[in-house]
């Protein structure tokens, strides 16, 4: 009797099922996406190679408005001693009677102390200055200063034991990356990808050249926010300008060429730095190839999800036809008229119309969780980034071979992300990557400073683990949004995680209270991340959703990708 009644249930089981699945057939107007069409029948080829090679400039450069770790980078200082003859900034830094007026440390001498003057009728000279001129058991603030080098803006705006005065350059950079993404992000989804991305880096290399004639240090810090605030949106441009022209295949490839681009800029930027100490100099050979885009913006082509998300068919019919001459394929009539028809309305509306996007979040607790949660790890991420960036340059002398070689473990961390995204997914990469990072960070702080190849070794694999999680971040973020807020929602995440590139900047001076208090900033963030990340559906292998609802789907809907076709069945739970 049991069995009978779980055969019939069975049967009505099986009967609702097809009945879900015949409505949602009927509800999916647009069974064939764009992914499906770049999948099987426009494939990878010369287009997109083309395209990615004329963005390599805009993203080879966009790390360079960080320029502010070496112009603006501490430099060793001490008290000027006018009783020895000393009346400007130039003297030498370290002459032999400096004991004599200046308190020894364990690093040497003090640079923002000096004994008290005993005023008496006699003065030394820059030659010999003795002891008795001063008073060893008082000792006082420094009134002005004698650096060892004049390569930077301390030199230059005489900042000398003004630590957080100087590191304001780089907490103001970070604001200005915040500031840029709702900008950039409005005018990529508003009038395209191209556009964003032109105005960016012109914005980036106009005023990078101009900070480099700044005439006083406040000069220098409002063209310092100003220049980020209009031009830090040079990299996300360009990242969804290449991720949006290829399928789900090649998706993880892009993204960590991306990076690695972004990664290879950085050395150049430690490079050039290197090879053209002072800092005027310096800003303008960073800034001029910016402008190098003038020579070919007009053959970037549009992003071709954009224009199908905003109904432009003519000049995505364009586009598609150019890309199979281009890559030597052929693209169906029924495929061109099926991406080109226009949006019909779903018998369940897409949440994106009516109560316009803010709402709609509102009204999802999916989409509202991942509002919250996709923030933190980019904070996360942010923060030891850069944090690790900026403090690389303390690890040694050599500031700018250890900016160089902690940017040159990036690359390889990018291109591990193409081995483990699509064979161990989103989350398990993310999540592992944030907890080695934290083990790193935690076991740099107990290893000895005289284990200086140990250390630096730690600090490289923390390094690449962070630098792992940074194409992934992109790629996962945006593989949780839809095509026509994508941008907007990929730039809120980062906005809010530039949080994290705000606080960097100032976290070496931290280490003046206890040198272990940055490390253990960054293993915290990171363990949090890592615990946060499960919090999310995983992506391998789906369609990037078109529409808030498919977004919304993601983790609860039959959401597949094959080489026939792309469908998406909405599941409703009675």
């Amino acid at each position: 009797m049991s069995n009978i009644q779980t055969q019939k249930s069975d049967v009505k089981i099986e009967s609702s099922s097809k009945d879900t699945d015949n409505t949602s057939a009927k509800r999916v107007k647009r069974p064939l996406s764009l992914d499906d069409v770049l999948t099987n029948e426009l494939g990878f080829g010369w287009f997109q190679l083309r395209n990615i090679f004329l963005v390599a400039i805009p993203i080879l450069v966009s790390p360079f408005a960080n320029e502010y770790v070496f112009s603006a980078a501490a430099i060793p200082h001490r008290c000027r001693i006018p009783e020895c003859g000393e009346v400007g900034k130039a003297h030498k830094y370290d002459p032999k009677w400096i004991l004599n007026a200046v308190p020894s440390t364990s690093k040497g001498f003090d640079s923002c102390h000096r004994f008290a003057p005993l005023y008496i009728e006699s003065n030394g000279t820059l030659g010999y200055c003795p002891a008795n001129l001063f008073d060893n058991t008082t000792t006082i603030d420094c009134e002005a200063f004698v650096y060892a080098n004049n390569n930077t803006v301390v030199y230059e705006f005489d900042l000398g034991c003004q630590n957080w005065l100087r590191a304001l350059a780089g907490t103001l950079n970070s604001i200005g990356t915040l500031l840029v993404l709702p900008i950039t992000g409005y005018i990529s989804d508003r009038f395209g990808r191209r556009i964003a991305l032109i105005i960016s880096v012109l914005n980036l290399g106009a005023i990078g050249l101009i900070r480099a004639f700044s005439v006083n240090y406040t000069m220098y810090l409002i063209l310092q926010i100003l220049q980020t605030t209009l031009g830090a949106g040079t990299y996300s441009s360009a990242y969804i300008f290449v991720t949006e022209l290829v399928g789900p295949k090649y998706r993880v490839l892009i993204s960590a060429t991306s990076s690695s681009l972004l990664g290879l800029g950085q050395m150049t930027l430690g490079g050039v730095a290197w090879l053209i100490p002072p800092w005027r100099t310096l800003l303008i050979a960073l800034h001029i190839p910016c402008f190098f885009i003038l020579f070919y913006f007009w053959k970037l082509s549009e992003s071709l999800r954009w224009l199908l998300s905003k109904n432009k068919h003519s000049e995505a019919k364009e586009i598609l036809l150019t890309i199979a001459r281009v890559n030597k394929k052929n693209i169906s009539e029924k495929s061109l008229n099926a991406l080109l028809q226009e949006k019909e309305h779903d018998v369940v509306p897409s949440q994106s119309a009516g109560p316009g996007l803010v709402r709609s979040i509102l009204n999802s607790s999916v989409l509202r969780r991942r509002v919250c949660i996709t923030p933190i790890w980019w904070i996360t991420s942010i923060l030891v980034y850069y944090g690790l960036s900026i403090n690389s340059t303390g690890l040694s002398d050599t500031m700018h071979l250890n900016y160089i070689l902690t940017s040159a473990i990036e690359i390889p961390g990018y291109y591990t992300t193409v081995i483990v995204l699509d064979n161990v997914g989103r989350k398990t990469t993310l999540s592992s990557c944030y907890l080695v990072c934290a083990i790193c960070n935690i076991a740099f702080v107990f290893i000895p400073n005289e284990m200086t190849a140990t250390r630096l070794i730690i600090y490289l694999m923390g390094k690449f683990s962070i630098s792992t999680v940074m194409p992934s971040m992109y790629l996962y973020t945006s593989e949780l949004y839809p095509t026509e807020y994508r941008h907007t929602f990929l730039a809120f995440s980062s906005m809010v995680g530039r949080v994290g590139s705000i606080v960097a900047p100032l976290t070496p001076v931290l280490k003046e209270y206890w040198h272990g208090i940055p490390s253990f900033m960054f293993a915290s963030m990171a363990m949090l991340s890592a615990l946060l990340v499960f919090t999310q559906p995983e992506t391998r292998g789906l369609k990037m959703p078109d529409s808030l609802a498919e977004a919304e789907a993601i983790g609860r809907s039959a959401f597949t990708v094959n080489k026939k076709a792309v469908q998406h069945t909405e599941i409703k739970q009675s």
